[in-house]
């Protein structure tokens, strides 16, 4: 079964590593993919949730950094160590690869996890922007596949694994808040 498995994830990948690869996505995948890339535009938007978002932003602030610390160290220090799955830029024969590739293990793809444990906590506070954010984190976990580092199933893995850690933070947010009672989804005139 693990086989069988491995085989669809392989084709996928090669469908969408490959087969799909043209020179817009060669272009624009590995500008997604790299994190760097997005530090001015995330800093700018916490920025905007902590001084124009009021106590739904403030929270929103606190909540994506606690978010992101624990998604990371689960997904890369965690999780990675236990299944030690090679990336496929090591792996496999003919990937098109469009950045560097690292020896660090593939699954879960912990761009897929970051972003999807963060969407998934803005978008309890942001309701209204939900779509961008849940499209913003599907571009990023595409952009893995499609410059050569990691399987599909490693990136819908992520999207799973941060979902749920989302999931968890947002639960204890609401747990911590019956104590705190801090009225934070009301609208701010």
């Amino acid at each position: 079964m693990l086989d069988f498995i491995q085989y669809i994830d392989t084709q996928l990948f090669y469908f969408i590593n490959v087969t799909c690869a043209n020179p817009v996505t060669d272009y624009v995948m590995p500008f997604i993919t790299d994190t760097k890339n997005w530090y001015i535009f995330f800093f700018i938007m916490w920025l905007a949730m902590v001084f124009n978002g009021g106590k739904r932003g403030k929270i929103a602030a606190v909540m994506i950094i606690i978010c992101v610390i624990v998604s990371d160290q689960t997904s890369s220090n965690l999780i990675k160590n236990l299944v030690e799955r090679i990336r496929p830029c090591n792996a496999l024969h003919g990937v098109h690869l469009l950045v560097n590739c690292t020896g660090s293990f593939s699954f879960p793809s912990s761009h897929a996890v970051n972003h999807f444990a963060g969407a998934f906590v803005l978008s309890h506070f942001f309701r209204e922007y939900r779509f961008a954010i849940y499209l913003g984190s599907t571009l990023m976990g595409l952009s893995r596949i499609f410059v050569g580092v990691h399987y599909p199933f490693d990136v819908f893995g992520g999207m799973i694994i941060g979902t749920f850690i989302g999931f968890i933070l947002i639960y204890l947010w609401k747990f911590l808040n019956k104590y705190l009672k801090i009225d934070y989804q009301k609208k701010q005139v």
